[in-house]
């Protein structure tokens, strides 16, 4: 603990047990300092040593994020630039008029779940330990929507309010919305509207993160046409792929967003596609594994692991069909 840190711990105390009497000439009034002092110095003490919805705590870094999209999220070129432009002009915003609404979307393994919490890590100084960063997974929070549709929507109206009133700067992430009820899904749409308040709390600094595997065939025809066309990958942009990922999205029975009002109310500011992998990013992805577990990165290890996967197209073998979600639990076999 630092000096300074235990000069306020001590004071603290001080405080507390109504040793400040003692330095007090006059008794008259005496206990009635002290609880002021305690109720000026509580907060500031406690924040010191516990996360607060306070700048200190809570914090956004766009050249951290900037850095960490092009130096870890791999083959994601147009993700990694809306993302960045998306969350660097909202969190610059003192006032935004709504939360900022993103929805990530694209085959398993392509760095949807990693890039939220990229997110968090240049937002909150706790990262994704953050009592502000929320999780909705459906399949664990709503998996039963049929039997129970009205009592999760209470339940999440419930928490979306202890989250926004603990911080109004909160993360919420749904993860497997695919497999969200979408009625459940239109039951969001107040919090993500231009309202100043609802029951008395303001959702407009919150962030709302969506994450499925939906509209990944989509993404993955365009990238494959791209590619037979001799196009760079690079040259695909968000306008070859928003609007065809949104109406898969509407129009798919088995989706979440199923004819939703986020869709058809605009209230998703951006359906950012993530790309399917090709064999050189799942390379990338082993040798940043290998450097997290302090192991000096081995290009045969990450060239045999990367190939032992599944790629489609079967005859051309483009894209990995799970992407890198494996390779942390696979690598210790080539090592």
């Amino acid at each position: 603990m630092k000096p300074r840190e235990r000069h306020v711990l001590l004071l603290w105390m001080l405080v507390c047990s109504g040793a400040t009497e003692a330095f007090d000439p006059f008794t008259i009034g005496a206990g009635v300092a002290g609880t002021a002092a305690a109720a000026m110095l509580s907060p500031m003490i406690y924040c010191r040593f516990k996360e607060c919805c306070r700048p200190d705590w809570v914090s956004f870094k766009s050249t951290g994020l900037k850095k960490d999209l092009d130096n870890k999220l791999f083959g994601q070129h147009v993700a990694s630039r809306i993302i960045l432009k998306a969350v660097d002009g909202f969190m610059s915003n003192d006032n935004p008029k709504k939360p900022l609404v993103l929805s990530l979307h694209g085959s398993t393994g392509t760095g949807k779940n990693f890039a939220s919490q990229l997110i968090a890590e240049n937002i909150y100084k706790e990262g994704i330990k953050s009592r502000f960063f929320h999780v909705f997974s459906a399949t664990h929070h709503f998996p039963h929507p049929k039997q129970h549709l009205h009592t999760y929507k209470i339940r999440l109206k419930q928490w979306l309010k202890e989250g926004i009133t603990d911080c109004e700067r909160s993360m919420f992430i749904f993860d497997e919305v695919d497999k969200m009820d979408p009625n459940l899904m239109d039951s969001i749409k107040p919090y993500l509207d231009y309202y100043d308040k609802l029951d008395g709390v303001s959702y407009q600094k919150a962030i709302f993160i969506f994450l499925s595997n939906e509209g990944g065939d989509v993404i993955a025809q365009t990238a494959l046409d791209f590619k037979k066309a001799g196009r760079r990958r690079e040259a695909i942009k968000l306008v070859d792929l928003e609007t065809p990922l949104s109406l898969s999205l509407f129009n798919n029975t088995q989706s979440g967003f199923f004819r939703s009002s986020l869709i058809s109310k605009k209230m998703v500011d951006y359906f950012i596609p993530f790309l399917p992998l090709e064999y050189n990013h799942v390379i990338q992805c082993v040798k940043a594994e290998m450097k997290t577990r302090g192991i000096l990165p081995n290009p045969d290890v990450a060239e045999r692991l990367a190939k032992d996967l599944v790629y489609f197209p079967k005859s051309e073998r483009i894209f990995s069909t799970i992407g890198c979600k494996t390779v942390d639990k696979k690598l210790h076999f080539y090592l």
